[in-house]
């Protein structure tokens, strides 16, 4: 396990990071993190309360979804992240949570709409909702097509996984990733921060309108652009 340790020690302090940011409550959601040369991922064991976590309890799993290490069963999400690891190379870890504003958009099938200079300083775009997967697809291996739920998603929407790094599922909850977990973790807590920006603002004003172009463009390549 030593060759893993890296991502084993990543990975508990990626989860641990979820807690602490108000993101999970019990056992309520996952970090993973990846090393592509090895083509494994460590991942939090299923069941186990934060409290109760270390290094040496994440799980090493490859990307086919098999366990290859370790003790404990891996997260029930695992081969959610086994299939996105596998189709998008350039990730090296990922989130699930259902934190609460973020699962409250999931649950009621909404894109999370771009209202103000928040959104726009991470996304240029309204956060994506994918549909609630389809019964034969439930029926099938629920996990595993998970993650081409979330692929056939943003390939609909003509959006790549480097363009936008989030995304709510119908009826469940939200994913996101990055090129680090702790990169995937920042996009998790942005995540729920815009989610209850979001509610509170159509609150105030049901009739707001979706922030303009121009300040969406400004704001974007301000924290993004070649003079960032």
């Amino acid at each position: 396990m030593d060759k893993y340790r890296h991502i084993q020690e990543a990975a508990y302090k990626a989860n641990m990071q979820l807690p602490a940011l108000g993101l999970v409550l019990f056992t309520f959601g996952n970090v993973s993190a990846a090393d592509r040369d090895f083509g494994v991922f460590a991942i939090k064991p299923s069941g186990v309360p934060y409290n109760e976590l270390s290094p040496d309890k994440m799980v090493i799993v490859d990307f086919e979804g098999k366990t290859v290490a370790g003790e404990l069963r891996p997260s029930s999400d695992t081969l959610t992240h086994a299939v996105l690891y596998k189709h998008w190379p350039q990730i090296g870890g990922i989130v699930h949570t259902h934190s609460t504003y973020a699962t409250a958009w999931a649950q009621s099938h909404r894109c999370i709409p771009i209202y103000g200079t928040t959104h726009a300083d991470h996304n240029t775009i309204d956060i994506p909702c994918a549909p609630p997967m389809d019964d034969e697809m439930i029926r099938g291996n629920y996990e595993y097509e998970t993650g081409f739920q979330i692929m056939n998603a943003l390939s609909e929407k003509g959006l790549s996984y480097e363009e936008i790094e989030m995304i709510l599922i119908g009826n469940h909850g939200p994913f996101t990733w990055g090129a680090t977990p702790d990169k995937a973790v920042y996009n998790s807590a942005v995540l729920e921060t815009l989610s209850q920006m979001a509610l509170l603002t159509e609150q105030i004003n049901p009739a707001v309108k979706r922030l303009k172009d121009s300040l969406i463009k400004k704001h974007f390549e301000r924290k993004h652009g070649p003079d960032s």
